[in-house]
């Protein structure tokens, strides 16, 4: 697989699965929208508090998707998660548009949110052992990037949506709803036409299948003219076959065999979705709070945010494969936290706009998201396959429990009524402080996975000769 040329099955494959981050993107973006319309006693007559929760309950909800289906896809495969995932959301996602008091939107909104959390484990592990090594990184990177363009999808709507000029106010953000179920029925169908990943198949006993789906792709490169080279023989590993992995085994592989990559894991995913969660969630309500903005007009602001946002790993993502995934990943956690702490001081001394506010937004987040995709890509990549879905739920859970589920709620109520800007201000250092941390960490444990095979990185639980551990920091690699 590392060694197929990029072809349409590449692209199919990108196309298929990253569309679960233009959904993700679109959702919280039409709820993080939607959150001062729902304010207004025409609609639910919400509180700041009951907007912040209700992000909070959406990522709740992914966090017990990711660790039900994150075990579940590494013990019956990828392909059948990513398309009941899928369903799960587009069910949920079109009821919570039917809400008719807080605690329905709050239920359903859970459940598109598990939904989509189980859609990261599922995906992140079919798209990193299906896509040739040297193109992972950015491949991985720009994936989630796409988040951004469902949010800017998110943000054109509701121009529309909620302009009570052109839709009756309680009827537009139930409609923002619907979107993204109409974009996920449309995608089913080339979902059906990517296979199992080899890999999985091959570590679990299915060696027949994994060779009939390896000769199919590469029967579709040929038929293309595409010249293919043999496998190296010192490629070759001796796999006996694991067809599940026990919570024990879990363990001593995590917090003893790869510690350090744990740890690394654990840094950078929670500091990223603090940072994001946080800010992402409340954005629109600093915006309307501090600076007037209308509801209506909050859409308007979005779109140089999420552009920058959708930019940094489009434009940075081949950095990660050239330069090296260590520095790359310091550089941009580094440089998004002194942005944010030099728009504290200027937000607290009153100095920014609305529009500057928005501009360096853009510009901390243009290297943020680059970051935090960065921090997605790594742990899908630096565990053995054979506990790889499960490596990525239990990092996303435990990110989402300390750095995501509580930071909306906290940073509404610093936000408050907008008449003191000193609390939100203390958010912003904090947020900083947590983002340069998570760099330095990533710095001194980080794992040069760029143009190496996942087989390189992480010999599978199911191989005979085991050869790779440690990180950097814990010294050399042990024989």
């Amino acid at each position: 697989m590392d060694r197929l040329p990029w072809t349409r099955f590449h692209w199919m494959i990108i196309v298929g699965l990253g569309v679960s981050w233009i959904l993700d993107g679109l959702e919280i973006q039409i709820v993080s929208s939607v959150g001062t319309v729902l304010q207004d006693r025409a609609t639910l007559h919400l509180t700041a508090t009951d907007v912040g929760l209700m992000g909070s309950i959406y990522l709740l909800g992914q966090v017990v998707g990711a660790l039900v289906f994150g075990r579940i896809t590494d013990k019956v495969g990828r392909r059948k998660i990513f398309m009941l995932t899928l369903a799960i959301y587009l069910v949920a996602s079109g009821i919570a548009g039917l809400s008719f008091s807080l605690w329905f939107l709050l239920v359903f909104r859970f459940i598109a949110g598990v939904g989509i959390g189980g859609e990261y484990s599922a995906i992140n592990s079919a798209i990193d052992e299906l896509i040739p090594a040297r193109y992972r990184g950015r491949v991985d990177i720009a994936v989630n990037g796409t988040y951004w363009a469902g949010a800017m999808v998110g943000a054109a709507a509701s121009i529309l949506l909620l302009d009570p000029d052109l839709i009756d106010i309680d009827w537009g953000w139930r409609i923002g709803f619907f979107i993204g179920p109409v974009i996920g029925l449309a995608i089913i169908g080339l979902r059906r036409h990517i296979p199992e990943s080899p890999r999985w198949l091959m570590t679990h006993g299915y060696e027949q299948r994994a060779e009939e789906t390896v000769d199919e792709i590469e029967g579709g490169i040929r038929a293309q003219g595409r010249e293919l080279e043999d496998v190296p023989p010192e490629k070759a590993l001796t796999i006996h076959p694991h067809a599940s992995v026990s919570y024990r085994e879990i363990t001593r592989v995590m917090l003893s065999r790869y510690r350090g990559r744990s740890f690394l894991g654990f840094s950078m995913m929670v500091t990223q979705a603090f940072l994001y969660n946080a800010i992402f969630f409340t954005y629109a309500l600093v915006l309307n709070h501090f600076y007037g903005v209308g509801s209506s007009s909050i859409g308007w602001f979005f779109f140089p945010f999420a552009a920058g946002n959708l930019a940094g790993p489009l434009l940075l993502g081949k950095l990660f494969d050239t330069v090296g995934r260590r520095k790359m990943i310091f550089a941009t956690y580094g440089v998004s936290a002194v942005l944010l702490a030099v728009s504290a001081v200027l937000f607290h001394a009153g100095t920014l706009s609305a529009t500057t506010h928005t501009v360096f937004w853009c510009v901390i987040f243009f290297f943020a998201s680059a970051g935090a995709s960065s921090a997605y890509l790594t742990v899908s990549e630096i565990f053995p396959l054979e506990l790889r879905g499960q490596a990525i739920s239990y990092f996303f859970a435990i990110s989402q429990l300390v750095g995501g589920v509580a930071a909306p709620s906290l940073f509404g109520a610093l936000i408050g009524d907008g008449t003191d800007r000193g609390p939100l201000t203390v958010g912003y250092f904090v947020g900083a402080a947590i983002m340069l941390a998570g760099g330095v960490i990533a710095w001194f444990f980080g794992v040069d996975a760029e143009g190496k095979g996942l087989e390189d990185i992480t010999d599978p639980l199911s191989s005979a000769a085991p050869r790779s551990g440690r990180t950097r920091f814990e010294g050399p690699t042990p024989g």
